[in-house]
């Protein structure tokens, strides 16, 4: 598909006088038409949740996730790619973000990189690609030969492989497994996907690792219990993780996460189950990290009240 015919490159007509409209004229018309992203991804929310059973698939076998895009799409998938250790407690070749340029490009311009499909195989082979991987193809365009490349070549060595793209009938979505096309539509500034396009991509990538990490156990109810404690704010955050989840003080909700060495899913399960941290973690284990089927024996993705409801 020529980028001419594409949607996301097309003008928009209700903002063709954008250079003459004044600054709450213009903002405001780009909060309309932002506005309307949600109900584009809510389109694709199967093919979304498709992605995610084999995400959560390969992450229980051990295997990585891989984001490939280009400019503004490659940006993005490092950016949630960096966000999971963080947050769930993961090591950082767990979700691995990669883009065209390499980490300069995050920065500056390195434009040309996008065209070379070649540089999409070698930068998957220099993180040692397997079967088990699952690769996902970011571009607004749906046609960037570096990430066609490395999807052509994640196939070949059997890889899941999705594409999440802004255009229908999207090159890198025949290429794909799975294909996530969103359509955004035309943008206020014509051809700058970095705003509707950017803006649906950065909610389908949230939905792919957040809902994958939930599934794996990185969550109990909506509480991030693998969080990191890096720094004070991520402290005080543990310790009100742990209150939330047991209904304790302050000071006890300390006490478990210093019993648990730092681990404040462990010291939740300590609390709940009303045992010390050995017992907490052998009961982890068996239920491969989730807290709740640690607790109460209920597999993950069953309805049940919480504990205070429990309890009552």
């Amino acid at each position: 598909m020529k980028l001419e015919g594409m949607i996301t490159e097309t003008r928009n007509p209700d903002t063709r006088n954008l250079d003459r409209m004044t600054p709450l004229e213009i903002v405001t018309a780009m909060n309309g038409e932002d506005k309307k992203v949600p109900d584009a991804v809510e389109k694709v929310l199967p093919e979304i949740a498709e992605l995610v059973s084999l995400v959560e698939e390969a992450f229980n076998k051990g295997a990585r996730l891989f984001y490939l895009g280009a400019g503004t799409s490659g940006r993005l998938g490092v950016l949630d790619a960096s966000e999971c250790p963080p947050t769930y407690g993961v090591p950082a070749g767990m979700v691995v973000g990669m883009i065209a340029g390499g980490d300069r490009a995050l920065r500056h311009p390195v434009e040309c990189t996008e065209d070379d499909p070649e540089q999409g195989r070698r930068d998957l082979e220099e993180h040692a690609l397997t079967g088990k991987d699952v690769v996902v193809g970011i571009a607004a365009s749906g046609r960037t030969p570096y990430v066609l490349g490395g999807l052509e070549y994640a196939k070949s060595l059997g890889c899941h492989t999705a594409a999440v793209a802004c255009n229908k009938g999207s090159e890198i979505g025949h290429a794909a497994e799975i294909a996530i096309e969103v359509e955004t539509g035309p943008e206020v500034l014509t051809g700058s996907t970095r705003l509707k396009a950017g803006t649906a991509q950065k909610l389908v990538l949230n939905m792919i690792t957040t809902a994958s990490m939930v599934r794996i156990g990185k969550a109990y109810e909506n509480l991030m219990v693998d969080v990191v404690q890096s720094n004070e704010k991520l402290c005080t955050r543990a310790e009100n993780i742990a209150m939330d989840a047991t209904g304790v003080t302050r000071e006890e909700a300390r006490r478990a996460i210093n019993e648990a060495g730092g681990s404040v899913k462990t010291a939740v399960t300590m609390i709940l189950a009303g045992c010390d941290a050995k017992t907490a973690g052998k009961l982890l284990k068996e239920a491969r990290g989730h807290v709740r089927e640690a607790v109460f024996r209920e597999p993950a993705g069953e309805k049940m009240g919480g504990f205070r409801e429990r309890i009552v």
